[in-house]
């Protein structure tokens, strides 16, 4: 049976709104199927605004891969700011597609992709705007399949009370799966209902579905186990890992916003996974192993999506784009390619040790040269030894130096403040360094037009990481060390001027800790918050901690507990039965390796040292070079 399209409804509201355009749809590459001759209809949800969610390659790629398919159609849904909300829940407009404008509802799964804990509220508008029950118990056979999956859904324990199922890893292959096991139970008459549906996918062991576990406590508040309270439904869920990306060069025809994104560019993501070993660094754990695209197809996909698309930027996107073993050729390749025409090359992520300026000059051949930004992300050395991140002093003003040099006049550092065993003389080393930084760069050039920008977050304890047993630091520490770091680079005469300074305070790191490592419990805060207003709490402006704390008391549940405590060896983690295939020994050596300032060495370049995931998922370390080359060779 058709679904009508919303648009009539929803057009007499959007003159009343900020940023009508985003809510229109149309744009370049969206795809309408024809609702009756889907059999499986996906409503993909980025929950955040059109322009944030609208660049995120998570939901480009599934949107892309699930409208390949004969028989399933796939639309996307964003949040809608405030103000068409008001006017949504006045007008009687439920949470509609982009693409179709068809009601959320109407569709058999949403899917929602989680790149950070702060969306939780977010959801909870959508589902409350669309008519679907809140808690995942209430809703019946024609409510969708809530799906989370992204980062964020590797602890999914806190929001496991909204959602019916998640899924850890990358979504490619596990969504075309889910789609056939949905139109197989629908063809079949829809047997045993949405029990029937949900038990089918968490057999498979590659879903995760919450209400099949239960979760037990001792008297102290710890978890004492999660228990699968059903039989044939796995101990334990196991991420999915795409092998072979070559077979995966998505997205072919990638989307062209209507509205202003934060990223107006094409991106091609050359590898997937790092193994640098970065303690802080939830990515880097939970994407291993490292898989790299050959440069042959990074070529074609560079060269398809400009064709498609009309992007002048293309991004090369990764953990650490430098690390991967042909980029001086592809940077060569592409940069000759281009030469000469409109369209610039850029690398994101770039580690201090991997920069060097011949990557550098081929990146911007085409005369644009935006600032360079690296992340030595601690103040000290010892600092640095804790968290893994091997980047000595020198190697910045080496870095940094030879950049200035060559005619590159801005630098942006990246650091984290209330990091394990952090000391205030940690915190202040960033602004000596960053001192160093201008020096160096006055020296080499013979010039004081010369910048350094200092930008600092708020550490925050993630899962399946060595640091998901520390204690967070409490946001007055953060704070006190924020200010007495801004007040020694202020105070320079000599260097203070050159320096720019932009930091997050410790509030909302404290939020996102209980978000992060929380357990069921928590989802009565993210309630609470949501039903007291709480929307968009990613963006400073509509972010409340007084909100949050408020919450967590009339619940009762201490904030503190879950953020600023330190866990023992032995506690029972609330995501302890979702498996990233890291093994929990090797974690916790690890933590003791941080604590001890002990390094470890990237497992790509060096003998294996047991993290457990090549032998616990099936796979391996897939580097090359390939010994091929770029191709066509033609100039474009």
């Amino acid at each position: 049976m058709s679904v009508e399209s919303l648009f009539p409804r929803l057009e007499a509201l959007l003159p009343k709104v900020q940023k009508p355009i985003q809510y229109v749809g149309g744009e370049l590459n969206s795809t309408v199927k024809d609702w009756d001759e889907a059999s499986v209809r996906w409503a993909l949800m980025y929950p955040d605004a059109y322009e944030v969610g609208l660049p995120n390659q998570g939901v480009a790629i599934l949107y892309e891969i699930l409208n390949e398919l004969p028989d399933t159609l796939a639309e996307r849904t964003y949040s809608v700011w405030p103000d068409l909300e008001a006017l949504m829940r006045a007008e009687g407009v439920p949470q509609f597609t982009v693409d179709g404008h068809r009601p959320v509802r109407a569709f058999d799964v949403l899917g929602v992709s989680f790149s950070t804990e702060l969306g939780y509220t977010n959801m909870l508008t959508a589902l409350d705007l669309a008519g679907i029950p809140l808690a995942a118990v209430d809703r019946g056979d024609d409510d969708p399949i809530v799906l989370a999956g992204g980062h964020a859904a590797f602890n999914p324990e806190p929001i496991a009370d909204f959602l019916d199922a998640a899924v850890l890893g990358d979504g490619e292959q596990i969504a075309i799966a889910i789609s056939e096991v949905v139109r197989e139970w629908k063809s079949e008459g829809s047997p045993g209902g949405r029990d029937e549906l949900l038990m089918r996918l968490a057999e498979s062991g590659g879903v995760y579905v919450p209400k099949f576990y239960d979760v037990e406590y001792h008297p102290d508040g710890r978890i004492k186990r999660v228990a699968p309270n059903r039989p044939n439904v796995p101990w334990r869920v196991h991420k999915h890992t795409v092998m072979d990306l070559d077979e995966w060069p998505y997205p072919k025809k990638p989307l062209v916003p209507l509205a202003e994104t934060v990223h107006e560019r094409f991106s091609v993501e050359i590898f997937r996974g790092c193994t640098r070993g970065c303690r802080f660094c939830q990515a880097g754990m939970i994407t291993r192993p490292v898989r790299e695209r050959s440069i042959t197809t990074i070529g074609a996909m560079v060269e398809n999506g400009i064709r498609e698309s009309g992007f002048n930027e293309v991004g090369l996107l990764s953990l650490s784009s430098a690390d991967h073993s042909e980029i001086g050729a592809v940077a060569k390749g592409l940069a000759d390619r281009y030469e000469g025409t409109n369209t610039s090359l850029s690398l994101p992520s770039t580690r201090v040790d991997a920069f060097n300026i011949d990557l550098a000059n081929e990146f911007s051949r085409n005369g644009r040269r935006s600032g360079l930004t690296f992340a030595p992300e601690g103040g000290s050395e010892r600092m640095r030894k804790v968290i893994n991140k091997m980047v000595t002093e020198e190697d910045l003003i080496r870095t940094v130096t030879t950049a200035y040099s060559q005619g590159w006049r801005q630098v942006k550092l990246y650091f984290m403040c209330g990091l394990p065993t952090e000391r205030d003389e940690d915190v202040m080393g960033i602004a000596d360094l960053a001192k160093k930084v201008i020096k160096a760069g006055r020296e080499a050039t013979g010039s004081r037009d010369i910048r350094c920008t200092v930008s600092i977050g708020g550490f925050v304890p993630k899962p399946h990481t060595p640091f998901q047993w520390a204690a967070q630091a409490d946001h007055e520490t953060v704070d006190r060390r924020l200010r007495a770091l801004r007040e020694s680079l202020r105070g320079d005469r000599e260097y203070g001027k050159a320096i720019g300074y932009r930091y997050h305070d410790g509030k909302p790191s404290i939020v996102e800790g209980l978000l992060s490592r929380g357990d069921r419990r928590v989802g009565a805060v993210i309630r609470a918050v949501w039903e007291d207003g709480g929307r968009f709490d990613g963006w400073s402006e509509h972010f409340s901690y007084e909100r949050w704390m408020a919450a967590a008391e009339k619940t009762g549940v201490g904030v503190d507990w879950y953020t600023t405590r330190e866990r023992e060896e032995n506690e029972v983690l609330p995501w302890d039965h979702l498996d990233a295939g890291l093994d929990r020994e090797w974690l916790w050596q690890d933590w003791k390796d941080a604590v001890n300032e002990t390094e470890v060495e990237d497992c790509r370049w060096t003998p294996c040292y047991d993290c457990g995931v090549c032998p616990t998922m099936g796979t391996e370390i897939q580097i090359g070079p390939t010994g091929k080359k770029l191709l066509p060779l033609t100039v474009v």
